[in-house]
């Protein structure tokens, strides 16, 4: 009678060791990714860059007298179309009047009208754009294919001026390049180094402000 109860407990404790190691040998099931989770994750970085220029543009850019902006009223075409903004720094819009755009950012002025508006039209929907940049400008002087001032391009960099300059003649010495700029009332030199620029060095290809004078000797 021992030798069979000893027995029965002996295939049991088997059939219990078996389970055991039958369920740590398992596959693991995976878990399907939510939907949600999946659109929670953030775009990479190369995504973002394709907004990047146009939002840098209407957040930052300040206009000028001299700038052509395009402005669309949505489903207004009587107030849409190009709007020169004059010495003063006015515009003249319809049923507005003039309006102060001089200094202002594009979205800054897209609020302003859309809240003038607002008197006349129901939940007006305002986008300034634009169009030409007239009233930044920089200078070249020396050694350069064609003198005198240019339109500043937003975020324009030294190598983007000399190349709307026509380029440096055969004459330029690269190495003396330099950049007079109006600091608080001061004239500060700041050397440029042309070739470092050329092989693609961001550092060197220095970026330009409003009234800055470039001279090749």
């Amino acid at each position: 009678m021992k030798f069979v109860v000893a027995s029965l407990a002996l295939v049991l404790v088997h059939s219990i060791a078996c389970t055991a190691q039958g369920a740590s040998s398992a596959p693991e099931v995976k878990k399907p990714i939510a939907a949600d989770a999946v659109a929670s994750v953030p775009a990479s970085a190369d995504q973002d860059l394709t907004s990047r220029p146009a939002e840098t543009l209407a957040g930052v850019y300040k206009i000028g007298p001299g700038d052509l902006l395009n402005i669309t009223v949505w489903k207004e075409t009587a107030l849409t179309g190009p709007f020169l903004v004059r010495p003063d720094g006015m515009i003249s819009v319809p049923l507005l009047g003039d309006v102060q755009a001089s200094s202002a950012t594009p979205s800054q002025l897209a609020g302003d009208l859309e809240g003038r508006l607002k008197r006349f039209i129901q939940s007006p929907n305002v986008t300034v754009q634009i169009s030409q940049v007239h009233s930044k400008v920089i200078y070249l002087l020396g050694e350069v294919t064609r003198k005198g001032p240019i339109d500043m391009a937003p975020d324009m960099t030294l190598l983007q001026a000399i190349s709307s300059a026509g380029g440096l003649t055969d004459y330029a010495n690269t190495k003396k390049i330099y950049i007079l700029r109006n600091d608080l009332g001061k004239q500060v030199k700041i050397p440029a180094n042309y070739k470092e620029a050329l092989k693609g060095n961001s550092s060197f290809n220095l970026a330009l402000q409003p009234g800055d004078t470039i001279v090749v000797p």
